[in-house]
Order: structure tokens, then sequence, then C-alpha cells
């Protein structure tokens, strides 16, 4: 199925908001009984760490991508390119199988997921974003 190049950015806003809104509800549910201002800083920390050191340049990167797209109908899922597929396989495969197995306390996976989360759901703002002001050239 083919798209205008411009809807995928909104297809890669509504993915990155699902994701990151998913990690960041498993994250705030395991908060309970360890909320501190040491760990609400960690997650602040985990935030600005993946957001500026991956996903924001991810955002950059696939945006620039879709826009030089020459061909105005693109197939729906070149929202991502390969690596950034696997990337996300990987996570994903990551993240389940450290709660699926218990590899990590319930504090560790309140402050990394909230600040991931975070960071995704961020990622998933600025795609809408990027579409908002592709749209309004």
């Amino acid at each position: 199925m083919k798209v205008k190049k411009e809807n995928l950015l909104i297809i890669a806003s509504l993915v990155w908001l699902a994701a990151g809104f998913n990690i960041l509800r498993i994250g705030i549910k395991s908060y309970t009984g360890y909320v501190t201002i040491l760990n609400l800083f960690l997650s602040a920390v985990v935030f600005l760490i993946f957001w500026f050191m991956v996903f924001y340049k991810l955002t950059v990167k696939h945006t620039d991508r879709i826009q030089k797209y020459e061909e105005e109908l693109q197939f729906f899922l070149k929202f991502f390119d390969i690596k950034s597929f696997c990337i996300m396989a990987f996570m994903m495969i990551f993240g389940i199988s450290i709660r699926s197995f218990n590899l990590a306390p319930d504090v560790f996976i309140a402050v990394f997921y909230t600040g991931l989360g975070t960071a995704l759901f961020g990622a998933g703002l600025l795609f809408g974003r990027n579409y908002y002001k592709y749209k309004q050239h």
C-alpha cells in the first residue's frame, strides 16, 4: 500500500507516540513505592540521554530522508529504514525479555522505562510537528 510521502511522517508520529505511551505507562506503573527525588532525577537523565543521543537525531534523519524522496507515493513502511526497524525489534525483544524473565528490579523498570518512554513519546510529537510544518509549505 502506497501513501503520499508526507503521510510517512504522520505514520512515524503515530508509531512513536504509541510506543512511547506504552513504555511510559509501564514505567509509571512500576514507580509505585519508588517515587523519590533521586529516581525522578535519574528518569530525567535517561530521557536526556536517549532524547539527545538517539531519538532527536533519528527524527531529524528520517524526516530529511522522507522529504527527499523523489516519488510522491511511497510504501507505507518506508517511514523507517531497515536499520531502524532492526533497532526497534531489538529494543522490543530486549524489553519484553527483561520484564518476562524478571531480569531487572521494578525500580530499574520504573526509572529507565519512564525516561525512555518520554523520549519515545517526544519523538512521536516531533514527527507530528514535522508533518505539520511540511504541510504548511
